[in-house]
């Protein structure tokens, strides 16, 4: 039996209540409103943070350009597609044919016909907004083509601005896929229509399309074969920024042969088939027959295909491949010369350079600054030491790779290996929202340590350390609000007590943020806002957040400059500066372009990629292809305040010069760069990357050189890592040959493709000055047999001795070895590869350093626990006993012996002695920094023969002999 309903059941049955439909009215409500509301938090959040930074500019001018295009681009197609439909719908026939196809669509008929006008404004404008949101996103190619400045350029194939491509052509290209799109949609709407309303029949006695039928879609279907007209005429421009693989280059960018004499010709052909076609479909409403129209559409697609695709493929057949080189080689040359102006290449000096297996004191000496300036400390491996012993707390961290910068002047300036002591909340006991985003909000000081130097037990030796941080730093702002490693958000100000840092004797130190950054939550509404874009509810209701309190978000130096810069590709690594009383961010923004004409395209997330990209940070933008890059925009963002100031670096700059015009005010002047950050800055490593993987094979400017490809350059893998990845580029202060002096140098080594002895070395001054940016190559002859990076650990591994030592360090597997950077140097007459060595116990924290590996030349090896020892076992006699290495310990100079003066008084022959010692040293210290090696060996050995006396003295008067304090 079927179930009955229990007793008392009432069932309903019909429409909903009337208090059914008011909660559901009620609920849809509600949920439109919390829908625009976040709409709004996303909108009202943004133009307040950009506001808080003070480029409300930015936002306002991205924010109107992205609404007008959206309005004009919505309206336009939502105007030419409801013409359409309203047209169709205008020139139905007043009567159906009779027929079961027609009989079929009158119900379809009558049920719209209610609601025609609805359905026509509803479509009309459901397509406005999809073509609105995409033309939004058009906003940069906007910006580029209205505000586009002249490059002073012209391609070699049509004699057009280079601006003409970089930023107009873009914007014809946007237009035409507009309209191709407006015609399409209005096309198949129009035939919906007309079918729908008998203007256009499948079965039935008599004509298919009625008379408005036919002409209405001959029209459309002109007007987009006259797009199509118009496309062939840009696609003759487009030509020279095509791109395809060709000669080893993935991306190769511009005309060749077949282009310019096949391809080119037949789209100007096509170009005038289009328009008599095009006018062919104009004249079917008058003509009232198709044929002559479908027979111009149909030659047009034949002559496409036999002129547009066979008649190139007979040229590449006939004429280029019987001789290619001859054929090709202007149009390599045309995009040689275009890619190395593209990419800052073109005035590169290259020269040959025979390295030496052995060398003299004479040829060691212009080298003496070079030498003394070998950077033991790795700062991809030292990062645990800084950890471990300057951490002071577990809720600081440092990066996994620290930066290396420059401070002191003149002699005295030395390169650094610095990192800063940043916030890390995993490190806090008692994780909660309170903890998290009111009590621990800031890292505090950066720690520095001389980049040539270790102590006695293989440690950094830190110039700056402690907390506060003290050292030669002096004083500045020390709390790091803004850095690497900053959480998503902290509510600061008002009444908000944070922890400011915390000591053994003194305990948690409070601080309350003073700095002019962050939002103010004081309105109701920005915390309700705050709290949906944070989806944190707490935002909204906490009784934490006091008067006067300011939420601090988007802290990572490189989203903050990225979000008021949006037209800037960022570089991975910023670095810290200490200068003027403050810390900051140093960070190089990147103009770029994928429109200069004839410069092979490079995919900027590929090339950067080496063996450091997961410790080091992010690589450029992964998918983006360019054929155009300046470094052209220093950028810094103050650590404390989180202010991003933006400097114009490259003034020659079209693509910056054009975005300054869109962003007027956003970029300062050159000049305005403070005199105490100029020290500072330095040449980018991702530029520095772009630049030198062009050059493994665009060093070759010569034509017939590249087309045969006998001499392709690579960079080598890193032998230190075992990742596979290639070696990253090594910032060092190294003197070229012909050089007048050292200066600090971004170098890198090549090696030939597929093999592993060295090609060439190449360096790029980093120091801003006059020579700033200038590449150097020294190639290599490829019958020297010299090391590259591979062959030079080989080298180092296989020798016998230091294998053995090698297993010494390992103590029966109870200690790690960790190889620190391989660096190599063209070092008097030839080239010397250094490697520092580390050793990790089981237990131990961190890794120290052990031992140092060098070789010169192909033979000579060293293993030894100093570089200067290894210095002078490569070196041979041409040392002399005068290498002029840093030390190894902050206690000990940079000679090898420092006397030691008595503190009680002793004979005169002694005290005579002892002030031999002190002015013999003197004597070396200035000899070792004018380069003069022979004074400073004349200056040692008349240390040692001072000491000696002293000793003597000493013996005789029967007491202890004053000892030379040891060398590490």
């Amino acid at each position: 039996m079927p179930d009955r309903p229990a007793p008392g059941f009432r069932g309903r049955v019909g429409p909903p209540s009337r208090r059914a439909k008011v909660l559901l009215l009620t609920v849809g409500v509600l949920a439109l409103l919390f829908l625009l509301f976040v709409m709004f938090a996303g909108v009202w959040t943004d133009w307040l943070w950009f506001r808080s930074v003070r480029y409300s500019s930015v936002y306002s001018s991205q924010l109107w350009t992205k609404l007008a295009l959206f309005g004009v681009f919505g309206l336009l197609m939502a105007l030419v597609v409801g013409f359409n439909l309203w047209l169709a719908h205008r020139l139905r026939p007043p009567l159906s044919a009779m027929s079961v196809e027609q009989q079929s669509l009158d119900r379809y008929r009558m049920g719209v016909a209610p609601y025609k006008r609805w359905l026509l404004i509803g479509l009309s404008l459901l397509v406005g907004l999809i073509a609105g949101a995409a033309a939004s996103g058009q906003w940069r190619t906007w910006m580029l083509w209205t505000n586009q400045t002249q490059f002073g350029v012209k391609d070699s194939q049509f004699h057009m601005d280079v601006s003409f491509y970089a930023f107009s052509l873009p914007w014809y290209e946007f237009l035409l896929g507009f309209a191709f799109s407006a015609v399409i949609v209005s096309v198949l709407a129009a035939v919906l229509v007309h079918y729908l309303y008998g203007g256009l029949r499948l079965q039935g006695p008599g004509r298919r399309a009625s008379a408005g039928a036919q002409g209405h879609l001959a029209v459309l279907l002109g007007v987009f074969v006259l797009l199509k007209a118009v496309a062939y005429w840009l696609d003759r421009y487009g030509l020279a920024v095509k791109s395809g693989s060709y000669k080893g280059v993935d991306s190769w960018t511009g005309l060749r042969y077949v282009d310019a004499n096949a391809f080119l010709p037949a789209k100007t052909i096509l170009f005038f088939v289009a328009i008599i076609c095009a006018v062919l479909f104009f004249l079917t409403p008058v003509r009232r027959t198709w044929a002559p129209a479908l027979i111009g559409f149909g030659l047009m697609a034949l002559s496409a295909v036999l002129i547009g695709g066979v008649y190139p493929a007979l040229v590449q057949q006939f004429q280029v491949k019987p001789n290619e080189q001859a054929k090709e080689t202007p149009y390599i040359q045309k995009n040689i010369d275009a890619t190395r102006q593209a990419y800052g290449i073109a005035d590169s000096v290259s020269e040959p350079y025979t390295p030496k297996d052995a060398t003299t004191q004479d040829a060691l000496k212009p080298d003496a600054q070079t030498i003394k300036d070998i950077r033991l400390l790795d700062p991809n491996v030292v990062s645990p030491a800084f950890q471990q012993i300057e951490q002071q707390r577990s809720y600081y961290a440092f990066p996994k790779t620290l930066n290396v910068d420059r401070y002191g002047t003149g002699t005295d300036a030395q390169d650094t290996v610095i990192g800063v002591r940043e916030l890390d909340l995993n490190g806090v006991q008692q994780r909660n929202w309170i903890n998290d985003h009111f009590k621990y909000t800031h890292g505090y000081g950066v720690v520095a340590a001389k980049g040539n130097q270790v102590n006695g037990q293989g440690q950094p030796v830190f110039t700056e350390s402690g907390l506060p941080a003290s050292g030669t730093l002096g004083d500045y702002q020390q709390r790091v609000y803004y850095g690497e490693k900053s959480p998503d958000y902290s509510i600061v100000g008002g009444t908000n007590q944070e922890i400011d840092y915390t000591t053994d004797a003194g305990g948690d130190q409070q601080y309350q943020y003073t700095g002019s950054s962050g939002v103010s939550l004081d309105n109701p509404i920005t915390r309700a806002a705050y709290a949906v874009k944070f989806a944190e509810p707490q935002i909204l209701y906490s009784g934490a957040i006091a008067s006067g309190a300011k939420v601090i978000y988007d802290r990572t130096p490189k989203e903050r400059v990225e979000k008021v810069a949006p037209w800037l590709s960022i570089d991975a690594d910023p670095y810290p500066v200490v200068q003027d009383g403050k810390l900051v961010w140093v960070l190089d923004g990147y103009t770029t372009s994928d429109g200069y004409p004839f410069s092979s395209k490079t995919t900027l997330g590929d090339v950067t990629k080496d063996s450091l990209t997961g410790q080091r940070g992010q690589t450029l933008t992964a998918a983006n292809k360019v054929n155009y890059i300046r470094n052209s925009v220093k950028a810094t963002v103050d650590a404390y305040t989180g202010d991003v100031t933006l400097y114009q670096w490259d003034d020659a700059d079209p693509v910056l010069k054009t975005w300054m015009k869109a962003f007027p005010g956003t970029v300062k002047p050159r000049a305005d760069i403070p005199a105490t950050l100029v020290p500072h800055l330095r040449y980018p490593q991702d530029m520095f990357k772009v630049q030198r993987d062009l050059l493994g094979q665009y060093h070759m400017t010569d034509a017939n050189s590249f087309f045969n490809g006998t001499d392709i350059w690579q960079v080598p893998v890193d032998p230190t890592t075992g990742t596979g990845e290639v070696q990253p580029p090594y910032y060092l202060t190294v003197r070229m040959p012909e050089a007048a002096a050292a200066s600090f140098s971004l170098t890198t080594s090549f090696v030939p493709s597929k093999r592993d002895n060295l090609a060439a070395f190449m360096a790029i001054s980093a120091d801003p000055g006059p020579e700033y940016g200038k590449i150097r190559i020294l190639k290599v002859p490829g019958d020297t047999g010299t090391l590259g990076p591979n062959l030079a650990q080989a080298k180092f591994n296989s020798d016998p001795e230091v294998a053995r030592q090698l297993n010494i360090l390992k103590n029966g597997g109870d200690s790690d070895v960790e190889y620190g950077n391989l660096l190599t140097l063209p070092v008097g007459g030839g080239l010397l590869n250094v490697e520092p060595v580390y050793v990790r116990g089981k237990t131990a924290k961190y890794p120290v350093l052990q031992k140092v590996l060098a070789v010169y030349g192909k033979d000579n090896v060293a293993f030894e626990n100093t570089l200067e020892d290894a210095l002078k076992k490569v070196f041979g006699a041409a040392t002399a006993g005068t290498t002029p290495t840093a030390p190894t310990s902050p206690t000990t100079p940079t000679n090898p012996t420092t006397p030691t003066t008595p503190t009680t008084g002793g004979s005169p022959a002694l005290q005579k002695a002892l002030q031999d010692a002190q002015k013999a040293f003197t004597d070396g210290q200035n000899a070792l920094k004018s380069g003069d090696w022979a004074a400073y060996g004349t200056a040692q050995k008349a240390l040692q023969d001072a000491l000696n006396a002293a000793a003597d003295a000493q013996k005789a008067a029967g007491g202890a002999s004053p000892s030379p304090s040891p060398s590490p």
